[in-house]
């Protein structure tokens, strides 16, 4: 994620302060960890620094001065930019789950049990990602059906490498001529 470019986002529509900016992000995708003002700051001043926010106004209050920040032409064509780039999909070659496996085999342990103990973790996740996707919003079921699909892609790999085991122990604890 870029929190620039999320920053830029809310700036779009309006200018704003970092207050309001802050109450956006968490509100919008906040859910599971809030940002820290002190993060939202650091970025705006970062974004300040390059040219793609300005400070509208400063409005004094009870506390320090509030800057409110609007977006800048550069900011506009910032975020297009970043819109417009697909993600780099994140295969995961080398796991630690995978790392786990061989680990338990090469040290005489049972690959199956690391198998089974996480099987029984994706399952009881899934579970509350499934309470969780019921009882929310549009935002939640689309945000739990994302990590459930992932999920469920991790279960097929489980279900596959325990299938596997016999072949892989073989492989692993070969002696090499």
């Amino acid at each position: 994620m870029s929190l620039g470019q999320m920053l830029l986002g809310f700036l779009e529509a309006e200018p704003r302060h970092g207050y309001d900016i802050k109450r956006l992000y968490d509100e919008h995708f906040g859910r599971d960890r809030a940002l820290h003002y002190g993060q939202v700051y650091a970025t705006l001043s970062r974004l300040l620094k390059n040219g793609l926010v300005v400070v509208e106004g400063v409005e004094a209050g009870s506390g320090p001065d509030r800057k409110r920040y609007a977006i800048t032409d550069a900011g506009v064509t910032d975020l297009a930019d970043w819109l417009a780039q697909p993600e780099d999909p994140q295969p995961y070659l080398q796991s630690t789950l995978y790392h786990k496996v061989v680990l338990a085999i090469l040290t005489g342990r049972s690959a199956t049990d690391v198998l089974d103990t996480q099987r029984a973790e994706h399952l009881r996740t899934m579970r509350e990602l499934t309470r969780r996707k019921l009882t929310g919003d549009l935002a939640d079921e689309l945000i739990c059906d994302h990590a459930l699909f992932h999920l469920e892609a991790d279960l097929r790999w489980l279900e596959l490498t325990a299938a596997r085991l016999d072949d892989l122990t073989a492989r692993l604890t070969e002696t090499p001529r």
